[in-house]
């Protein structure tokens, strides 16, 4: 369902490129609101070795109606080769803010 509130997963190379990316589509409205969580800490395969590397991990809320548009937006400004994006469909919350989600 396009009204469906989605939490989306990102993670960033550091605060520059998580701001921008936050500003973008809350600014182009793909999004209601991105939250910018510093000092994660990712390990991961890439290229065939084990890496490890700080990054900025996003909380991106929006709706599975924006969901396309974001991703396209994301993939067009997001610096790394391959990015996080995970969206999750959120079942239950405080349905004031969903409704704010829905609306934004």
């Amino acid at each position: 369902m396009p009204d469906t509130v989605l939490l989306c997963y990102c993670s960033c190379p550091d605060a520059a490129s998580a701001q921008a990316l936050a500003e973008a589509l809350v600014g182009e409205r793909l999004a209601a609101c991105v939250n910018r969580v510093p000092g994660i800490r990712s390990t991961y395969r890439w290229q065939g070795a084990v890496t490890t590397d700080d990054e900025e991990l996003l909380l991106i809320k929006t709706t599975a109606g924006r969901f396309e548009a974001l991703k396209a937006r994301l993939l067009q400004l997001h610096p790394y080769e391959l990015p996080e994006l995970i969206a999750v469909p959120v079942e239950f919350g405080h349905s004031a803010y969903l409704d704010w989600v829905r609306q934004a």
